[in-house]
């Protein structure tokens, strides 16, 4: 191999890309080729290394008391922890003949002492490192928008007056601030008034301008925190369809942040689509909004946006959506008597290209109007609208998911009290379950009932979760994944292999705590704040979930139909950083696995 050429291969190569030409030289002058036979063991505890390796060609494995550790192939380098603190606990051993470059301790450790950014990385633990790397994978022109706080931004000044101010001499410090909203402060917290409420109470209204300002102001305000970041701030407009935010800073208003101000740093168009749905008038329209989503999607991805902040947008704004075709179909009088609920991937907030329906209604006891008609209008204006019937049924139409709130109360327990596939399957899916129109109170009165019937039950709670462990997780002992059969056979099961392991093991921790959030990234925080994960953990099991989405959607947005895609994925078409990322996530969801064992049993349940 030329000196060119290795140091093309070398600069490839994560961290070494961050060398400078003077260090790269020294690395090529200082380094040797060698070739070890298969079974050669390269470093142990008992055995100091004096190189770091970086693998040619073949393949060596990392073991810890003979668990399988981890698989280094072509481009990978170990072991820099073993130079670092001059121990290890691991044994690597060659699975295939291999040939690699030797790079000297001393020169290795000259690096990290010279080179802070390639300290750094050497330095971080793993969660820390997963970020690094996805970042580096994804850098965008969208990624410091990612990063911005609220405080950041330009931030108009606020009018706040008390309650007892009069609309006049509100209305006169409102224009010497050049405000475009009255902030009220009372003793149960703040309120608003806008262009709006004046229009409506003065304007139109009988109210004069020597009338109390705290009698027309709508409360509670809609805050954030100044230290909160901008996408957090763009999800609040889409989700509340709002035009201007208060910020807040350790109680008090320091600002007011206009939905204008801040979609000139963003250019997702997502605000736009979110006033389309709310002017939408039939059903055409809402299906051209649905395209403009898929291209949000799109968009997003290709500049780099996790992919849980993704799902958090698109999922506001399918909300939104649903909503909106909930309004065409159910009259108004029937909407206080019933609670919409959406659940699955809907529920969890983590759809996002669309797939089939799941959905379920509550009714409210002693409500005797009929909703199967308007159901079916409901469900057919979805599938209009290109999501598909769900085929098993899960939806409005069956009379099995439309049902009063006692009747729903019964499927509980005949769920607990069976506990067989059937009913564990529907019990997961109705865990996952989220109240987005009607009456919302329906369903927190179920869930609190179900929450209940769990107390003190820990058998029935290993039972639920054993089905996380059902699946393999695709890690092979040797060449890293381990791929299907027939006509799956270069490919891998992402679901099946980690994102089920993840979402309905941490689906049980939150029932066992009674944790009320349905998406599964708050709920882990929840789990780390209860102390049930510790900090670390819940980081990379985070991180380890979102790789695992994220590697799901971009393969599934190259494919010529994107919503046919099922779960299955080539890892050979993916780039080295993302199988390395994904095998990584995989050795998480194992870790994870273990934790549930041990957390609840399993070993005991038959």
């Amino acid at each position: 191999m030329s000196k060119l050429d290795q140091k093309e291969l070398i600069s490839s190569i994560h961290p070494f890309d961050l060398l400078g030409d003077m260090e790269l030289e020294r690395v090529i002058e200082s380094m040797d080729i060698a070739y070890y036979p298969k079974e050669t063991v390269l470093i142990a505890p008992s055995l100091a290394t004096t190189a770091m390796y970086i693998i040619i060609k073949g393949a060596v494995s990392e073991l810890i008391d003979d668990d399988l550790h981890n698989v280094y192939g072509e481009g990978d380098s170990f072991d820099a922890n073993a130079l670092i603190y001059n121990e290890t606990r691991s044994r690597f051993v060659v699975q295939e003949d291999l040939i690699c470059y030797e790079l000297p301790k001393e020169i290795f450790l000259n690096l990290l002492q010279d080179i802070p950014s390639f300290q750094n990385f050497y330095m971080q633990d793993f969660a820390t490192k997963h970020q690094h790397l996805k970042a580096r994978h994804a850098q965008s022109d969208l990624t410091p928008f990612m990063v911005a706080r609220v405080e950041e931004i330009f931030l108009h000044v606020p009018c706040v007056v008390e309650a007892n101010t009069t609309i006049f001499d509100a209305l006169t410090q409102m224009n010497t601030l050049k405000a475009k909203a009255i902030l009220v402060r009372r003793d149960e917290g703040y309120g608003i008034v806008t262009d709006t409420n004046l229009r409506k109470n003065v304007l139109l209204g009988s109210l004069s301008t020597l009338h109390p300002i705290g009698d027309i102001a709508t409360y509670p305000i809609i805050t954030i925190e100044k230290q909160d970041f901008l996408f957090n701030a763009l999800l609040l407009f889409t989700k509340h369809a709002i035009k201007r935010l208060v910020v807040m800073d350790d109680g008090v208003v320091v600002g007011i942040l206009e939905q204008l101000d801040l979609l000139s740093h963003f250019a997702s168009h997502s605000h736009l689509i979110a006033i389309q749905i709310d002017k939408a008038q039939g059903i055409e329209q809402l299906g051209r909004i649905g395209r403009d989503l898929f291209h949000l999607i799109q968009s997003l991805s290709s500049k780099g946006v996790k992919v849980r902040y993704i799902s958090k947008l698109v999922s506001e704004l399918n909300v939104k959506m649903m909503q909106k075709v909930f309004e065409l179909s159910v009259p108004e009088h029937l909407r206080t008597q019933c609670a919409l609920l959406i659940m699955g991937s809907e529920g969890r907030g983590e759809q996002l290209l669309r797939t089939d329906q799941d959905n379920a209604l509550i009714i409210a006891d002693g409500c005797e109007e009929d909703f199967e008609p308007c159901m079916s209008a409901f469900n057919a204006k979805l599938k209009a609208l290109g999501f598909p019937d769900c085929p098993g049924k899960v939806m409005v139409t069956n009379p099995y998911w439309r049902r009063k709130e006692s009747e729903y109360r019964t499927l509980v327990d005949s769920w607990i009290d069976t506990l067989d596939a059937e009913a564990l399957q529907a019990l997961c899916i109705f865990l996952d379950a989220r109240a987005i129109a009607g009456d919302s109170a329906l369903l927190l009165h179920v869930k609190q009932y179900l929450a209940t019937r769990f107390d003190g039950h820990t058998d029935n709670l290993a039972h639920i979760a054993k089905a996380a462990l059902e699946f393999e997780t695709p890690i092979s002992h040797i060449f890293g994944f381990v791929y299907g059969s027939n006509e799956h056979k270069s490919e891998i099961d992402i679901k099946k292999g980690g994102i089920f392991a993840i979402v309905h093991g941490v689906r049980t921790l939150a029932l066992e705590y009674k944790i009320e959030e349905t998406n599964t990234v708050e709920r882990i925080k929840e789990l780390n704040n209860r102390g049930v994960f510790d900090k670390n953990f819940a980081t990379e099991l985070m991180e380890a979930y979102d790789t695992l989405l994220g590697v799901r959607m971009r393969y599934r947005l190259k494919q010529s139909n994107p919503f046919e895609g099922g779960n299955y994925i080539n890892p050979k078409k993916l780039e080295k950083i993302e199988r390395d990322l994904l095998k990584e996530s995989f050795r998480v969801v194992n870790t994870f696995k273990k934790f549930l064992g041990y957390h609840f049993h399993l070993n005991m349940v038959m």
